[in-house]
Formats: structure tokens, sequence, C-alpha cells
């Protein structure tokens, strides 16, 4: 199987894989970091399955030598990872810790002695305690402003090793499982503040890439939105489960790409959300509004919805992952992934479409794509074929998406590592390299050396086709 041939991803197309600071770094404790809401949210009973926390998790910071080696193995072209906001500033403001800073320079200086090309995400939902302690967190707007400040003090200190900078990473998810749901930390279930919590991450946003225009003007900025269809059920009233549907696009989608791209939120949307609404300064959007340099889609599935009239204002109920168990099935001639998502490879075809017919066809790198899986070390090798059929399908998705006009620069593969999958603990395995979370012995699975051998074949391709140029 095989999806790299001559022709089929331009020159300039980059192959990576992706990681983030809380789920691989561990090492907690050590030189000064401070502590994040994800070590308190671990510290609470019942939160985590099996009671697991990212103390340790894939002991990254202390191995980053032997990751980069990995990488090197892999011929990743480039890698996405995030830097932790309380390493940097314990407290989330005040003195910068500069152990945590030099941390992050000798990664980069180790990738770029590899020549991986650094993507590097500013916040992936590790915020520093002492911030949620002080006001909230991001309930109150004044964490736009710590926020931007931070971004500037770690592009400062490492711009000369990176070009391209992510604000966010999917602000969509930490606001509704963090703050709405309480799944996520910081473990707040209030509903009611979603609208408020998704406005100052993007408010934050905005301010963080005025911040790093001004320290890099040559700096290339976008931000990781988690995009995901919502397609009505078939079960119920199909009309009213399409309005349904919908209105759920709007509320996991649309929520983010229209201010982000179109300087507004989603009219009805805003409507049936009117007792919510966050307070919107006169400024507000037009710094949300602020230029970018690309998108990054994070997509793993696709997810329903079904008309319900005890769901206030919205009228609409996810019946996605949460319909099937939480086990690895293939049910009716689809395959779901060991954390109970559908395996719908079209789905990422479809928000590439969004974004070139409703929003001006920006540049766009897939920033998180990939499947958990059971898998086993035997013999001192994983074979996990569903995960390389996963990779592959989703790769092909994007060819065609390139055949319409699409305008794709990349894909990242989630995850490099299995690592600290959030809630779910070290249950659920991601990554194309198993890590023995006892030991730590790392081992390339077969979807790595497939992938390996997919990168080789893109590479060796332009060259020929470079050749072929210059006779």
């Amino acid at each position: 199987m095989s999806v790299s041939r001559r022709g089929l991803f331009p020159a300039h197309f980059t192959f990576g894989a992706a990681t983030s600071a809380y789920q691989i770094e561990g090492a907690t404790r050590v030189d000064g970091r401070g502590v994040s809401i994800w070590d308190e949210f671990c510290g609470w009973k019942g939160r985590i399955n099996g009671g697991d926390t990212g103390d340790r998790s894939c002991d990254h910071y202390f191995r980053y030598r032997q990751d980069v080696a990995l990488m090197r193995k892999l011929g990743l072209q480039s890698y996405r990872f995030s830097i932790a906001w309380p390493r940097v500033l314990p407290n989330g403001t005040g003195p910068v810790k500069r152990a945590g800073l030099d941390f992050y320079k000798r990664l980069l200086d180790e990738l770029l002695a590899a020549d991986i090309t650094p993507f590097v995400t500013l916040f992936h939902w590790d915020m520093p305690a002492a911030l949620m302690r002080k006001y909230g967190g991001f309930m109150d707007r004044r964490i736009a402003t710590d926020f931007a400040d931070y971004a500037e003090i770690v592009v400062r200190a490492l711009g000369d090793r990176v070009k391209h900078w992510i604000t966010l990473s999917e602000p969509f998810e930490h606001a509704f499982l963090g703050y709405a749901m309480g799944a996520h930390a910081p473990g707040v279930r209030r509903p009611w503040s979603y609208p408020t919590v998704m406005h100052h991450q993007l408010l934050a946003h905005g301010m963080a890439v005025e911040r790093i225009r001004n320290e890099r003007p040559d700096a290339e900025v976008g931000i990781a939105l988690s995009l995901t269809p919502i397609h009505p059920s078939a079960e119920g009233n199909p009309e009213k489960n399409w309005t349904a549907s919908v209105t759920a696009n709007e509320l996991m989608n649309f929520i983010t790409l229209d201010p982000l791209l179109r300087g507004s939120y989603p009219e009805d949307l805003y409507r049936r959300l009117r007792w919510f609404q966050p307070h919107i300064a006169h400024d507000d959007l037009r710094r949300i509004q602020a230029p970018l340099d690309f998108i990054g889609i994070n997509n793993y599935q696709r997810e329903y919805a079904r008309y319900r009239r005890w769901v206030p204002f919205i009228n609409s109920w996810f019946d996605g992952g949460g319909a099937i168990a939480e086990s690895e099935i293939t049910t009716e001639n689809v395959q779901y992934t060991s954390m109970g998502w559908e395996v719908y490879p079209a789905a990422l075809r479809e928000v590439l479409s969004w974004l070139r017919r409703g929003y001006g066809n920006p540049p766009v790198y897939i920033t998180a794509n990939g499947a958990a899986f059971d898998d086993a070390l035997i013999d001192g090798g994983v074979h996990d074929p569903r995960r390389v059929a996963y990779i592959a399908a989703h790769l092909m998705e994007v060819q065609q998406a390139l055949g319409e006009g699409s305008d794709v620069r990349g894909y990242f593969a989630w995850s490099l590592l299995d690592h600290f999958e959030w809630a779910e603990g070290y249950s659920k395995r991601f990554g194309i390299v198993h890590v023995d979370h006892e030991t730590q012995v790392r081992t390339i699975k077969t979807s790595g050396l497939w992938y390996a051998k997919q990168i080789r074949a893109h590479i060796a391709a332009n060259e020929q086709e470079n050749s072929y140029s210059t006779v």
C-alpha cells in the first residue's frame, strides 16, 4: 500500500508527526516548572482512567535526543510539538524560568541539526494552575493579555530557531470538555460558560498573533482547529435532524472558522445563545480576524446530531463517538477505533472543501490525524495494519483534495509516541512508535515503518521530478 507516488504530493509538501507537552514530557516537578491545570486534574479521584498522571509520561524531557533520533530514522521532515506554559512562566505571569526555555532551545537545536522543521504550538491545554485560581482561566478576558505576554516571551527567546507558530490547539475541545462538561482540565461544569471561553481563547489567539508579528515579521502563524463534520442522524425525524446538524456544526466547527476567517460569529448560533453571549469589545473581532499564514486542521472522524426538544436553545444532541462503546470493533462494515470513533476518511476531504469553498481556500496543514488501536508488543515488534490503513486512507483524501484545488501544505501524523491520552490515561495508543511506559523503551511500529517508506518515496519522487526539469 503506497500513497507517495510521483506527482501525488507537491514538492513543498511536508510529512511530519505531532505531540503535545503534557502528553509526553513528564518531569512535572523539574527545573522549577509550575503546576498546570492538568497536574491538578490528575490528582482528583476518578477523573483519569486508572489513576494515571502525566508526571513521567514518555520521559521526553530527559529523552528528547533519543526521540529526535527516532524522528530522523523515520525520515520526518517536520515535527509539531507544544511549549508547556508553566515550564516557562510557573505562575502564568511574572518571572521567566530560564531552565524551561533552555530545554526548548536544546530540543530545537537537536531538530535543526537533524534537518527537521519545527512547528511550535504555544498552548495545548496545560495552563498554569495559578491563572485558574487567580481569575478562572479562560472564563475571564484577562487571560488574553496574559497569553499574549507569554507568547511574546517565547517567540522572543526561540524565534531565531522557529519559523512556524501555532497559537492554540483545538479550542473547541478545551472549551467544551474542560469548561462545559468538566471531563478535562480544569474540570469546570458550566455549560453556559462555553461561548465566553471560546471567545476568550480566540481573543488570546488574535492578540498573540499581533505579538508574534511584532517580534518576528517573517514568521508563519496559524491555529490548529479540530474540525469534525456533524451529519444528521439516521434515527428520528430526517428534517429536524438535518436542522440539528446545521446548528451542531455551528456550535463545534464554525464558531471558530467564522470569526477567524470572516470576522463574525455564526448569526443563528449566537441568536440561540443570546442569554449566554460573552462581552465582545468593539475591537475584539478585528483582533481575532488577524491575517493568518495557514489554518491547521485536526480531524479524526465524523459525528452525528439528533433533534432533541429538551436540549435548551440548541435542540441537537451529538450522537457520534459516544454512541459506540469505547472499544475497537467493526460492525455493519464500519470500523471504530479503540476510542469508539468511526473510521470515516472522507470527513477530512469534507473539511478541506469547507475551507476551499467557503473561506477563500487558505493554506492548510493537517496538524493532527491518527487513530488509537489496541496495539501489542509481540516478539519485539508491533504490527498495526489498521493504523496503516487509517493513515493511508486519509492521505488519499488529501490527495483528492489537492486535485480539487485545496492548498494543503503538509500532514502530521498523530502521534509520534504512545502518550498520556488525557482522561483516558495510558489506556489508548495513538503512536506510530510504541512506548513501554514502565521501561520507556521505544519500538517503531509497522505504521511507523510504513510512514517512513512513504516519506522516502515522496522525497525520491520530487528529486526525480527536479532531475527531469533540468534536462
